[in-house]
């Protein structure tokens, strides 16, 4: 398994937060979602902070 930085920011206006959650519009979610559809493979990121509903982020680090 390799380990891939990666740094983020966004608007969490229309976000349910940071963490998966069935049938909601989250961003480890679309993350993921987004990594497979470029690489056909599934991963599970790890951050290193988190958001809640609403929430924007400036730099939020996670890792895959």
């Amino acid at each position: 398994m390799r380990n891939i930085k990666l740094t983020i920011e966004y608007d969490g206006k229309k976000i349910n937060g940071w963490q998966k959650q069935p049938n909601k519009l989250n961003i480890q979610g679309e993350i993921e979602k987004a990594i497979k559809e470029i690489t056909g493979e599934e991963v599970e990121l790890i951050a290193s902070g988190r958001t809640d509903s609403g929430v924007h982020a400036l730099r939020t680090g996670c890792k895959f």
